[in-house]
Order: structure tokens, then sequence, then C-alpha cells
């Protein structure tokens, strides 16, 4: 497939706009994926058709040298979001580990009611009988709690 004729023209233009803070189809970051994307060219076209203009794109980005605010403001950004999501995962973690601590417990509270219902019946018991609640899955689909 053969380049566009306006393709070197679009792709100086393009480097222009990110280059003045002023990007149209990108997010104005000075990568090459970027001006691809301003320029509306396949990313291989500025590696393999127009090698000149990449180079020339990275010598402009050199020669200002800094970053432009808006893409040090979307840096910080990143790493605020990559320090939440650690923090999410680490509570992710620690309520993991409190939901197997509870079906622990409550495993426990089950079978020592097992045992105390068994007690009960045994002659000479002196526990007192306490009505029982329907177990959930016993219940009908939308009965309120006995």
């Amino acid at each position: 497939m053969s380049p566009a004729p306006d393709e070197r023209d679009r792709i100086r233009a393009a480097m222009d706009r990110i280059l003045a803070g002023t990007p149209q189809q990108s997010n104005g970051a000075l990568t090459i994926v970027a001006l691809a994307a301003e320029a509306g060219v396949p990313r291989n076209a500025l590696t393999q058709r127009h090698p000149d203009l990449k180079n020339d794109f990275y010598a402009r980005v050199r020669a200002r040298g800094g970053t432009p605010e808006g893409e040090l403001r979307l840096r910080k950004q990143i790493v605020k979001l990559k320090e939440l999501r650690a923090a999410d995962a680490e509570e992710i973690k620690q309520l993991r580990a409190d939901v197997e601590a509870l079906v622990a417990a409550l495993h426990v509270s089950q079978r020592e009611n097992r045992q105390l219902r068994e007690q009960q019946v045994s002659p000479g018991s002196v526990l007192r009988v306490l009505p029982m609640q329907p177990r959930l899955a016993d219940r009908a689909p939308g009965s309120p709690r006995a």
C-alpha cells in the first residue's frame, strides 16, 4: 500500500500541533504513537517510510528540553492511580482473609450449636429448649426474618 500523497505534510503539521501543545487527534504526548495518531497515519509510517521525520520530531522534542505541563499532570495522575490500585488490592486481600475467618467462626458456632442441641436431648439435661428460628435456606423467598 503506497502512502497518501499528503502524508509527509500531515506528519509535519501534526508535529507542529503537538509541540505547540494544541493536539487535535491525540493525547499530545511527545511520542511517536501520539504523533502518528495526530497525523492520522499508522505508526510504521514514521518508523519505516519516514524515519527522517521521526528523527526530526525527537530532535525537536530534545531541543525544547522539558516535558509539557499536561504530560506532567497525567504522569502524576498515573502514579496516584497506581497507588490507589495497590491500596485496593491490599484491601481486597484483607477482606478475603476476613471472609475466611468469618466462615470458620460460623462453622465453629454451628458445631457448638449442634452439640448443645444433642445435650438437650440427653437425660438429666439442664438446658432449656428455645424456639428454633428457621434456617435461611428453609425460609420461603421474600419472607421476613423471624
